[in-house]
């Protein structure tokens, strides 16, 4: 058990590294095709940025584990609603452009319908629900790429700067090394050794960089982007494994670990960019990223499993020995109600109130509690 959750640990540590770096060399390479900015945020990073997801839902499809893959979904929805954007609009609320809001609001609600009627009529999410999904997808993206092009003062973008102090480089060392180390210990000398040269790679790349005063070669974006996917699918394959471990540890359903756990540390990026928003007075911007995670999570992530895996609703999660299935009972009805709480009352009154970030997180921690006591 104690090496399932070091290992859990690690994963978490290597979606989180391996999409930054996914993100860092595919927006240098699409912005050497001279891609406007807002594109390349609307589609490279967000992709990126969601990858951590898509390849722990997909993971899990593909082992069998659509509970992993359902519960992930789910549960970063919720995450990243009623706990990071409740974080941000609890701090700084204010007012919210309302005309970038209404597309990815409708969209997904939209979505959120097809997932019901997977989970709730037929019992199961068929293959062909996936492709429905990604084609949904696909027109999000393109509505989204338009209204940027058409409206760019309509669309919040911000370039975070890269940590490059001394400090934060050891920090980043220490932490993959380490990482590495327990690889190798505990999940095989050869994992762990190529691991520690997917980073030896990245950090070379990075005082390569330094030392030309920023500049990247095409051929070091490529390697980010090569390494940073490996780095990613191997940090998806420890979070299911061991995720599973730990929920027979516990003796609770594995949709409680992705609700909670896997959910919490997939949405790390959005957690990040919410803290940053706020450190720079553009709390908007937090909630803006949230709104459209949670479409990716519907429709790429969810979309993209089911396509390659198909898997019935998980039924082993019971409410309270009552027969019924806590997921469509508590969760779906949650997820959409803490949506609903957050967007509704911004679109209508053009501004999120503090109200509302307190009732979220009040929910979230209410939500967190039922997983483990009902």
């Amino acid at each position: 058990m104690f090496e399932s959750v070091l290992l859990f640990a690690v994963g978490l540590v290597l979606l989180i590294k391996g999409g930054d770096w996914f993100v860092d060399g595919a927006t240098g390479i699409a912005k050497r095709f001279n891609l406007p900015d807002i594109v390349v945020g609307a589609t490279v990073v967000s992709i990126g940025t969601t990858l951590p997801e898509v390849m722990v839902s997909t993971t899990g499809a593909l082992q069998g584990s659509g509970a992993m893959a359902y519960g992930n979904a789910i549960g970063s929805i919720i995450c990243n609603t009623a706990l990071i954007a409740a974080i941000s609009i609890s701090i700084n609320p204010g007012p919210v452009n309302v005309k970038s809001m209404k597309t990815p609001v409708i969209f997904f609600f939209s979505s959120a319908a097809i997932y019901c009627l997977a989970s709730y009529i037929l019992g199961e999410f068929p293959r062909w629900m996936g492709f429905v999904m990604l084609a949904v997808f696909v027109v999000y993206m393109i509505l989204t790429v338009r209204n940027g092009l058409k409206n760019p003062d309509a669309v919040e973008a911000e370039e975070e700067e890269e940590e490059t102090d001394a400090k934060g480089q050891w920090k980043e060392l220490v932490l993959l090394a380490a990482s590495a180390v327990l690889i190798a210990v505990f999940s095989g000398l050869v994992t762990g050794i190529l691991m520690l040269a997917a980073f030896a790679v990245y950090f070379f790349v990075k005082q390569n960089v330094a030392k030309k005063g920023g500049e990247k070669a095409m051929w070091e974006e490529l390697l980010l982007l090569i390494v940073g996917a490996a780095v990613i699918a191997v940090g998806a394959d420890f979070l299911v494994e061991h995720g599973q471990v730990i929920a027979l540890g516990l003796g609770v359903p594995e949709t409680v670990v992705a609700l909670l756990f896997v959910a919490l540390g997939t949405s790390l990026p959005e957690l990040v960019t919410t803290i940053t928003s706020l450190r720079k007075g553009r709390a908007s911007l937090g909630v803006g990223n949230v709104i459209g995670a949670n479409v990716f999570n519907l429709v790429l992530v969810s979309g993209v499993a089911v396509s390659l895996a198909p898997f019935p609703v998980p039924m082993e999660n019971e409410l309270l020995n009552t027969g019924l299935n806590m997921s469509l009972v508590l969760e779906i009805p949650v997820m959409l109600g803490v949506m609903a709480l957050m967007t509704v009352p911004a679109l209508l009154t053009k501004k999120l109130g503090r109200w509302q970030g307190i009732l979220l997180l009040a929910i979230y921690v209410a939500f967190c509690v039922c997983q483990f006591t009902l």
